[in-house]
């Protein structure tokens, strides 16, 4: 465990229990979306490719326009 870490439980180990419990399913939820966020972009991972080729492939042949940020 990193020392920043301990100092933040050590930290929230002070708190009541209610908050302590905040905190503790706010950070096990984090955890879990991150590890849910990484597994769906690596299934992703062969989509995104041939998405990126045909983004590429257009752009080659002159089908893609700059993009005017005030236009959005």
């Amino acid at each position: 465990m990193t020392q920043l870490l301990e100092k933040a439980f050590k930290k929230a180990s002070k708190l009541p229990e209610m908050e302590q419990n905040v905190i503790a399913k706010w950070l096990i939820d984090e955890l879990e979306s991150e590890k849910k966020w990484e597994r769906l972009f690596a299934e992703s991972e062969d989509l995104l490719e041939k998405l990126a080729e045909e983004a590429l492939a257009e752009h080659a042949q002159g089908k893609t326009k700059p993009l005017d940020i005030d236009k959005l």
